[in-house]
């Protein structure tokens, strides 16, 4: 075989497993994901997002690493999501183009947060800092935290809290935007599926900063994953605090991963009590993608569309 013959053949045989690649995934649409460091088409990826009861949103740190914000931008749209959330404002003018919003945006860290008071003056700085961001965009929330107890007791950290978030409350009302406190679990000691050390740990407790702050635009980070992880009774803590929830994240549990069938939450049953709540907030998707990364997030998409 001539050298000439042999690259033909090669170049046919990687066509012809390019389309076999492509066609496999036919299953959920034509995708988009990086294939030898190229990024295959979008066409004809399904609007799996049609139902127009959950607004949808993709949390920008889980996927990032598979595409660019344009990239993402372009896959939201074609599935029916309608924000990119937790991304840097510098990129909100693409997420514009697209006709995207940014369901939540960033502000302080976990770590440190309201339940210590040297923390205030630097987490209502970037809290206002957000909000004026949010404001200018018209964007919904900024995402906080109660922050690690570092040894204060349940009491003093709620106390703290609560007199953090009222230096601030106020600014967020005069600015129509609302800040989410999270809760997270403090079980699961692996990075970015748990934090050990977490004050705010605990639905109940959450709400009960909430409660004491008492208005409208301090509200609740309802995130299923950790919900289930520390309380469980998913469906009836939204019956009980539906009011006070502000915004919810999704991921499989255990393991922070996909909404398959191999983690134990019924998504399709919390979304439709979602619904029927009256929920008319966002639904971010954050789960750690374990396998190709689309196949999984449209998945998630179409579960979560009831």
């Amino acid at each position: 075989m001539s050298s000439k013959d042999h690259k033909l053949k090669t170049s046919r045989r990687s066509l012809l497993k390019r389309t076999a690649t492509v066609a496999a995934a036919a299953s959920i649409g034509a995708y988009s994901s990086k294939v030898e460091g190229a990024i295959t088409t979008l066409e004809g990826l399904p609007k799996v997002a049609s139902k127009g009861n959950i607004n949808q949103s993709l949390v920008h740190w889980c996927y990032r690493k598979y595409w660019s914000v344009d990239e993402m931008c372009q896959l939201a749209v074609k599935l029916g999501c309608k924000s990119i959330e937790l991304i840097s404002p510098e990129h909100w003018p693409i997420l514009k183009k697209y006709g995207l919003t940014c369901a939540i945006a960033g502000s302080h860290g976990f770590t440190d947060g309201m339940n210590t008071p040297k923390n205030h003056k630097m987490c209502i700085t970037k809290i206002k800092k957000s909000i004026d961001a949010c404001a200018e965009y018209k964007f919904p929330s900024v995402i906080s935290f109660t922050g690690f107890a570092n040894g204060l007791s349940l009491e003093e950290g709620m106390k703290n809290c609560v007199e953090g978030f009222k230096k601030v409350v106020g600014y967020a009302e005069k600015k129509g935007v609302t800040i989410n406190l999270e809760m997270l679990n403090s079980r699961v000691a692996e990075n970015m599926k748990g934090h050990p050390g977490y004050q705010g740990d605990h639905t109940d407790y959450c709400i009960e900063i909430l409660k004491k702050v008492g208005s409208p635009r301090l509200k609740l980070l309802f995130d299923i994953y950790h919900v289930q992880i520390m309380d469980g009774d998913v469906i009836q803590r939204i019956r009980q605090y539906k009011e006070y929830i502000g915004h919810v994240h999704t991921a499989g549990n255990p393991g922070r991963a996909e909404l398959d069938d191999n983690q134990e939450i019924n998504y399709p049953a919390i979304m439709r009590e979602l619904v029927k709540a009256g929920y008319k907030d966002y639904v971010g998707q954050e789960f750690i993608p374990t396998r190709e990364p689309l196949g999984g997030l449209v998945e998630a998409v179409k579960l979560c569309d009831v």
